[in-house]
């Protein structure tokens, strides 16, 4: 199975900073991830892509957060990275790390993890 850790949510400031985490494991299948990313879900608010990144390096920002967002990852980890500068109020919301990836002989878009808190105060 696949299991996605997230970390790094809290409580900051306006104009602070949050960095996310999450890793990627699986078991019982090989295991090749296609392209990471982070979503985001405000109270009363659909869910919104904010950041993604391929295994190749290419990355992909919500017009939101750029500017202020990085996405990065390390593959030899499986793990995808949100650095998150000059944070806003309205970036408060749930942040859930989703992965496309090969597993098995079968490429699924549809793993999330548990979902994170980031809370921003005026």
């Amino acid at each position: 199975q696949v299991q996605l850790v997230e970390s790094g949510g809290g409580l900051v400031q306006s104009g602070g900073s949050l960095r996310l985490s999450c890793a990627a494991s699986a078991s019982g299948n090989i295991f090749n991830i296609i392209v990471m990313g982070w979503y985001r879900q405000a109270p009363g608010k659909q869910r919104e892509s904010v950041a993604s990144i391929t295994s190749g390096g290419s990355t992909n920002y919500a017009d939101s957060v750029k500017g202020r967002f990085t996405i990065s990852r390390d593959n030899a980890k499986n793990t995808v990275f949100l650095q998150m500068n000059s944070l806003k109020p309205e970036d408060t919301a749930v942040y859930y790390c989703n992965v496309g990836a090969v597993y098995g002989l079968q490429f699924r878009n549809d793993y999330w993890g548990q979902g994170t808190q980031v809370t921003v105060s005026s």
